[in-house]
């Protein structure tokens, strides 16, 4: 991590990823990014739907290949870069035969890596094979829950799943949030961790850094008023007020459950994840 000297009283706390020694390439893939309207936390009518979203730096959009349908052609990592819109690194990969796509590149992967999609690939950090050809206990991400549905878990900085079991067709996953989830061992999944591992130590130091990043200020329910809290109101500074804590609608969240009971993918799940103070202790 990168520290910087204490000449204002943001300056103190901050603390950014050293970028300098692991990025290679100042601009992006031209033929590879394009420009898009950001949501900005409205729907389609344009109702806010997900508050504290809004401003923020202008983007271009990296077009990460999430499928890997180029199969059993080798590439090569040409450069590794920052990506605005993801937190782990991305890479320019060469294709044997002349194509260019984005990757999400694992942990260790520098220029000049080689990796290819293959059904019993070499046993290495960015190789992607079936989950039934991997070993127990390797780490994994980019993990499909669907055969040729593309990478959907497990692809943020520093994340990844490690296989527990196979058996039954199956291959038994525990998930970064401790769950240990069953998905079908003909999916594919990459090798190795995200890389970035470093990105949650990361220290704004300042409210400015969250507004260039589209994060909006949060206000506090206690600080608002009866009309627009369960928690507003009263003279002076005062507590919750209510026997639960509860969203800005009134929805208790504390201690309730709220997955749906009937979700398709619970005959999936072998073991919830830990939650509250047992998650802390573990």
């Amino acid at each position: 991590m990168k520290k910087y000297n204490p000449t204002t009283k943001s300056r103190r706390q901050m603390t950014t990823v050293n970028y300098a020694g692991v990025l290679t390439k100042k601009g992006p893939e031209k033929s590879l990014t394009y420009g898009r309207q950001r949501q900005k936390g409205r729907n389609s009518q344009g109702r806010i739907t997900v508050r504290h979203k809004g401003a923020g730096h202008k983007r271009r959009f990296r077009d990460v290949d999430f499928l890997y349908d180029k199969k059993e052609i080798p590439a090569t990592i040409k450069s590794v870069e920052y990506d605005p819109n993801r937190s782990a690194f991305i890479g320019l990969s060469f294709y044997k035969d002349g194509e260019k796509r984005y990757v999400i590149l694992p942990k260790g992967v520098l220029p000049g890596h080689t990796f290819i999609v293959s059904e019993k690939a070499e046993l290495k950090p960015g190789n992607r094979m079936a989950l039934k050809n991997i070993p127990v206990g390797t780490f994994v991400y980019n993990i499909e829950l669907k055969r040729g549905g593309g990478a959907k878990i497990a692809r943020s900085a520093g994340i990844f799943a490690q296989v527990v079991a196979n058996a039954e067709r199956y291959t038994n996953l525990k998930m970064p949030s401790s769950e240990v989830r069953r998905v079908s061992e003909e999916c594919y999944a990459s090798i190795g961790s995200v890389s970035n591992e470093e990105h949650h130590l990361e220290n704004y130091g300042k409210a400015g850094r969250s507004r260039w990043k589209g994060i909006r200020p949060t206000v506090r329910g206690t600080a608002m008023n009866p009309v627009d809290h369960p928690y507003g109101g009263g003279e002076g500074r005062q507590g919750r007020g209510t026997k639960r804590p509860k969203t800005m609608w009134g929805k208790v969240t504390g201690g309730r459950k709220t997955r749906t009971p009937k979700k398709y993918s619970n005959i999936f799940i072998v073991s919830r994840r830990r939650t509250g103070k047992s998650r802390k202790q573990a």
